[in-house]
């Protein structure tokens, strides 16, 4: 059982634009959660909800504005709501880098499916790595687009 998910992509915009898409709440649920409820600064656990698919709390961990967003959820468990940090979770991490062209790489990683319920582990893998592929597909669109 692999432990990490990680993806790279490479976007032709700027290092701020790429970070206010992932960690301004008002720019993310154009390409990610359809809602964010709650304040998504770090410390706090807000919830996003995904229309039919429910709503997943989340624990925002880090913010270094313009290189790197970090957050705990609970994979594989659509409507989880409560202290993500109480029960076995993975961190989501996106992490910006320039790169010498003027294009900027973006690096998700999400890791601890190691660390799940054995019952839970190869399924949010499996679920969780189609996903980031579909949504960082939308956050590439949505980043030419604006």
């Amino acid at each position: 059982m692999q432990n990490t998910i990680e993806r790279e992509i490479t976007m032709k915009a700027s290092k701020e634009r790429i970070y206010e898409a992932i960690a301004n709440p008002e720019y993310v649920t154009q390409w990610f959660p359809e809602t964010l409820e709650g304040s998504y600064t770090v410390g706090e656990q807000p919830i996003f909800g995904f229309g039919d698919h429910g709503k997943n709390q989340i624990c925002v961990i880090a913010a270094q504005p313009h290189e790197y967003f970090a957050y705990r959820w609970v994979p594989g468990a659509s409507n989880f709501l409560g202290d993500v940090l109480t029960v076995p979770n993975t961190l989501i991490e996106f992490r910006i880098a320039e790169l010498a062209d003027g294009t900027c790489k973006v690096t998700l990683t999400e890791s601890g499916f190691a660390d799940l319920p054995t019952e839970l582990m190869e399924a949010a893998y499996k679920q969780n790595s189609g996903g980031w592929d579909f949504m960082l597909d939308r956050l590439e669109k949505y980043i030419e687009t604006v």
